[in-house]
């Protein structure tokens, strides 16, 4: 028996038009000697009826002031996927293919109990298998698993994956079923070298590399969520890019070593946000490792990501999503790092107090606590640490594997978007891309220049 896993995203099942060129797809393969199994995303994206951000809003709009337990948002957020699913069943067998809707418990997807974020530890096949035996073709909810019953929930609980965790279910689906490859059906042809809504003449990529493609994954393309291209990389599962709406070959997803594989080469333009940088002038101070040490073990307690550190002999940048840089905002406004002095220092005083101050209307918690500081000052020396921020920032990377051994590949980026006009706030590479923080408002603007910049 051989196995192809298909997945459907929102936009190919989120109308009747679409699902039945979904639905052909998957009679195609069968016709060709295959046993498909499907995975399927929610119908539509933001505003859409079943879309997963309309089911979020529902919940929460219950009552704003009232957060709802992260269990419970994941039951909500799994009907989306369970609405498509029974619905894209039913598609295939009004088109006389026998067809069977499964939840991702269902399926045989055991994941661990983190609600919302959820890893899969293992998939068990048995049921898959059988059904495939008995001339099915499973629909399996993508996005979401189950934890294994234990003596608090005897039943399991339903968990989702993550954003983008329907990739990660047909992937993991592959390895399980040891399937012959995964195909990712989506409403563009395949990996392409900038987004098309911006670049409407982007190329489309033939071959890419498991790394290549995470790496565009993790810079904010939405083509195959990085877990999924990991998967697929570990157990050499072969993965495909395709759209639901062509006939189009698509984009094959290969080992880094491969006969298939491209040479060091620009692979295309990302850009991910909505994202707030941080800025932290210490002044000369030699407590400075001391106080951004505090700083990164604060955010950490809070469970506050930070990325794009940016290290200056006075200061320290940093970046946050713009979700969660009200929670970084409250934490530093007012954040009090006490430094003793061992002995008294010249000046008599026991100890060194270094206190963030937020400009001027964002300094709620500095404008209290900073007056109590005051009589103690004859013991202590206070110092301000000023705290600046600028909002909606986003990040333009280009994905360039190998580009550390071909000079000249920041020296173009950054010429592209100074030369127009484009601030470029920090930049910061890896091994596979190049990155620049620059203004959300220039976003579009700054793809378009440099895939015309780059790609020609």
């Amino acid at each position: 028996m051989k196995i192809l896993v298909q997945k459907f995203g929102g936009t190919s099942v989120d109308r009747a038009e679409h699902r039945l060129l979904a639905a052909r797809k998957v009679i195609q393969v069968r016709e060709a000697g295959f046993s498909p199994v499907v995975v399927v995303s929610a119908i539509g994206r933001a505003g859409a009826p079943y879309a997963t951000d309309t089911l979020i809003k529902v919940l929460r709009d219950v009552d704003p002031q009232v957060t709802p337990s992260a269990r419970e948002m994941d039951m909500m957020m799994a009907c989306g996927e369970i609405i498509s699913t029974v619905v894209f069943a039913q598609t295939l067998n009004a088109a006389g293919c026998k067809a069977i809707a499964l939840s991702g418990g269902q399926a045989g997807i055991i994941t661990e109990d983190k609600f919302g974020d959820a890893r899969i530890l293992e998939i068990r096949p048995q049921y898959l298998l059988s059904l495939l035996e008995q001339g099915y073709v499973p629909v399996v909810c993508g996005f979401q698993g189950i934890t294994l019953p234990d003596g608090e929930m005897e039943h399991g609980a339903i968990t989702t994956l993550g954003r983008g965790g329907s990739d990660t279910s047909a992937s993991a689906l592959g390895v399980a079923l040891k399937a012959e490859a995964v195909e990712i059906y989506t409403d563009v042809d395949g990996v392409k070298t900038a987004d098309p809504s911006i670049v409407p003449e982007a190329r489309t990529l033939p071959v890419c590399t498991y790394e290549e493609v995470a790496e565009i994954a993790h810079q904010g393309a939405r083509v195959v969520h990085p877990r999924a291209a990991e998967l697929a990389m570990d157990h050499n599962i072969p993965l495909w890019v395709k759209s639901t709406f062509s006939d189009a070959p698509g984009t094959r997803i290969v080992a880094n070593d491969s006969a298939e594989a491209p040479g060091p080469r620009l692979t295309g333009i990302t850009h991910t946000g909505r994202t707030v940088l941080i800025r932290l002038d210490m002044g000369d101070t030699p407590h400075k490792a001391h106080i951004e040490r505090e700083v990164y073990r604060m955010m950490a307690r809070a469970e506050v990501p930070i990325f794009f550190n940016t290290f200056g002999s006075r200061s320290l940048s940093f970046v946050v999503e713009r979700r969660i840089y009200p929670i970084a905002r409250d934490l530093l406004d007012g954040m009090v790092i006490p430094i003793p002095s061992e002995p008294k220092d010249q000046d008599g005083k026991l100890s060194t107090f270094y206190i963030f101050r937020y400009d001027k209307g964002q300094d709620l918690a500095y404008s209290v606590q900073r007056p109590l500081l005051a009589c103690v000052e004859d013991r202590i020396h206070v110092v301000d640490v000023p705290v600046n921020a600028i909002e909606n920032c986003t990040l333009v990377s280009v994905v360039a594997r190998g580009h550390r051994q071909e000079s000249g590949v920041v020296a173009k980026m950054y010429d592209a978007l100074t030369l127009a006009g484009i601030p470029v706030y920090q930049t910061a590479d890896s091994e596979m891309s190049v990155s620049c923080l620059i203004p959300e408002s220039e976003v579009d603007k700054a793809v378009c220049l440099l895939h015309k910049h780059l790609f020609g």
